[in-house]
C-alpha cells in the first residue's frame, strides 16, 4: 500500500469519515481501528484511503454508461448523485425496483456491468437485483452493514453530511485521473462542499 494519503490524515479526521457506529455487523471487525469512550468504533483511515484508490482504478475500468450509483439516504442522495454525475455514470435515488435489472420488459430496464452502493442497510433490493445478475458490487459501508454479496467494501461513515461529501469527493477525484481526464488534483475543480447536502436529514 502507498505510504502517502490522497489527502492529508488530519482532513480525514477532520471530515469524520473514520467514526462509525456502535454496531459491528459480521464482516466489519478487520476494518475497526480502535474503541471510542463512548463506544463507538473508529475505522482505519489507511484502510479508508487504499480502498478508495482501489474503488477508483476499479470504476475507470467500466464504460461510465454501465455504471449504476444507488443512494437513499438524503445526504448519500446528493453526495452520490453529483458523483454519479461526475463520472458519467447513471444514478437511482431511494428504493431501487424488482426486476430494474432483470425484466427487460419493464420501462426502466437497465443492464449495469457494475453496481455502486452508498448504504446496503437501505440499499438491499440493488444488491438483489445486481446479485442475481452475478455483477461487481462496490459498497460504502459503516460498522452495522452488511457484506453480503459486496466484491468490495470502502470501510467508511456513510451516514455523516460531510464524511459522504468528502469520500464521494474523493472517488470522483480519483477515478477522473485513472480515465486520464485529468493529470493531477489541481485540475479537478470542484469542491467537497459541491457534494454536500444542502439540507437537513429527518
Amino acid at each position: 500500500m502507498e505510504d502517502e494519503l490522497l489527502v492529508n490524515q488530519n482532513e480525514y479526521l477532520e471530515e469524520g469519515i473514520h467514526i462509525a457506529t456502535k454496531v459491528k455487523a459480521p464482516g466489519m471487525s478487520r476494518f475497526i481501528y480502535k474503541i471510542r469512550e463512548d463506544g463507538l468504533y473508529l475505522l482505519d483511515v489507511k484502510t479508508i484511503d487504499s480502498r478508495i484508490r482501489i474503488a477508483a482504478k476499479m470504476l475507470a475500468r467500466y464504460d461510465p454508461n454501465k455504471v449504476v450509483v444507488t443512494a437513499s439516504r438524503i445526504y448519500a442522495i446528493y453526495a452520490a448523485k453529483k458523483f454519479a454525475e461526475l463520472i458519467g455514470a447513471k444514478f437511482l435515488e431511494g428504493r431501487v425496483n424488482p426486476g430494474i435489472f432483470t425484466n427487460p420488459g419493464r420501462p426502466d430496464f437497465m443492464e449495469p456491468a457494475l453496481l455502486f452502493i452508498s448504504d446496503s442497510r437501505n440499499e438491499k433490493q440493488a444488491i438483489k437485483e445486481a446479485s442475481k445478475i452475478n455483477i461487481p458490487i462496490i459498497a460504502l459501508s459503516d460498522t452495522d452493514n452488511s457484506t453480503k454479496y459486496t466484491d468490495l467494501l470502502i470501510p467508511v461513515n456513510n451516514r455523516g453530511r460531510r464524511a459522504l461529501a468528502f469520500v464521494y469527493y474523493l472517488l470522483a477525484r480519483e477515478v477522473l485521473k485513472e480515465r486520464g481526464s485529468i493529470k493531477a488534483n489541481e485540475e479537478f475543480t470542484y469542491k467537497v462542499e459541491d457534494f454536500e447536502a444542502k439540507v437537513e436529514s429527518k
